[in-house]
């Protein structure tokens, strides 16, 4: 590969927890509907619900709370009391407000890569709520580019580079998403460094990690990045 110049970045469940909001949400709704169905039909039934409301909403804390409000009274055929509903709406309220938790390490690997490469954050979501926890994050002086995007398809990504002049054969992109993150960014002849989170959202979950090959690298903590990152 040619000489990497830039790292770029994913957000959440890379640089700072996220999915354990949403799975503590899953677990506090699924308990306030048990009175009408199990929770693996709760859990079900709001998957179709967000996939058939992503293009109108988009991702994010945001868009979770209204398919869980739609959800809800969709399983109580509109009988849920309007208490159980400014439940759910408080849940959502406390993933907004709760503390950017860093995972262990980032600071000093972010800080360390910096005053070798441009870094670049590319995170997808609600612009409000995503620029509230860069801000929080206490990370966005060591990047040269923080882009808020409502997708991460390989089209996102190129008008990203385009816009910033990056070569994609020059960059890395490092998240715990395959499907977001990763796939296409190599599908443009980029590098892709793969972190899992604990926890993986259905709907970013895909069936093989890519082959292997000189482009796809597989890490288990992001405290192992700046080796890996020494020998590309």
């Amino acid at each position: 590969m040619s000489k990497t110049t830039t790292i770029a970045f994913d957000a959440d469940d890379t640089l700072w927890h996220n999915e354990n909001l949403f799975e503590e949400h899953h677990r506090k709704y699924c308990q306030l509907l048990s009175e009408y169905h199990d929770a693996e039909t709760v859990e079900s039934t709001l998957f179709r619900t967000e996939m058939r409301n992503l293009e109108l909403y988009g991702y994010g804390v945001k868009s979770f709370t209204l398919s869980s409000i739609e959800t809800a009274i969709k399983l109580t055929d509109g009988a849920i009391p309007s208490d159980e509903l400014r439940r759910i709406i408080d849940f959502g309220k406390d993933m907004l407000a709760h503390p950017v938790e860093l995972l262990e390490g980032v600071t000093e690997v972010i800080e360390t890569l910096s005053t070798a490469h441009d870094l670049i954050l590319i995170t997808k979501g609600d612009l409000r709520d995503q620029e509230r926890k860069i801000a929080k994050s206490g990370l966005s002086q060591f990047f040269r580019h923080l882009e808020v995007v409502s997708d991460k398809k390989s089209e996102d990504y190129s008008r990203i580079f385009r816009q910033h002049q990056i070569d994609p054969r020059n960059l890395v992109m490092v998240g715990n998403s395959l499907k977001s993150d990763i796939l296409p960014v190599l599908e443009l002849g980029g590098t892709g460094i793969h972190i899992p989170y604990q926890l993986t959202w259905e709907h970013e979950r895909v069936a093989s990690a890519p082959n292997q090959s000189t482009n796809f690298y597989e890490l288990e903590s992001i405290k192992q990045l700046p080796e890996l990152i020494a020998t590309l």
